[in-house]
């Protein structure tokens, strides 16, 4: 595995619910989150003692943003950062199947994912694989 910028959160399955239990508090439920917005959300949860001072932001921001977003966003701070490879990790770290299907092992006491439409990840990971194809 390539380095990154920040360590992974050690418990990925958390942030992640964190970040999207704020960021649907605060903005609503969308789509996709602008950096700014992931980044003031991953805040939020430092300030709650979620990450130990850790800024894991670029890590909500492979799960919660737009490809472009995330690319735009490390271009203007110049920093290099793989959107899919850091997604996929992410993902990966929420599920012992992988890409399998990520969330049926995940009841909804451990995570809640009332945020997500399954419909858009499938389109989504679609449209990640068709990529390859073009």
């Amino acid at each position: 595995m390539k380095e990154f910028c920040t360590p992974l959160p050690e418990d990925r399955k958390k942030y992640i619910k964190d970040i999207g239990s704020i960021l649907v508090d605060d903005y609503g439920k969308k789509d996709f989150y602008k950096p700014e917005e992931v980044k003031k959300a991953s805040q939020k949860t430092s300030r709650n003692g979620g990450s130990s001072g850790i800024d894991y932001s670029c890590w909500g921001m492979s799960v919660f943003s737009s490809h472009e977003d995330f690319d735009s966003y490390h271009k203007t701070l110049g920093e290099i950062c793989d959107y899919a490879e850091m997604k996929q990790t992410m993902l990966d770290g929420i599920s012992s199947a992988g890409l399998n299907f990520v969330f049926p092992e995940l009841s909804d006491t451990e995570i809640d994912l009332s945020w997500l439409d399954i419909g858009d990840i499938f389109q989504a990971v679609g449209e990640f694989f068709s990529s390859f194809l073009d």
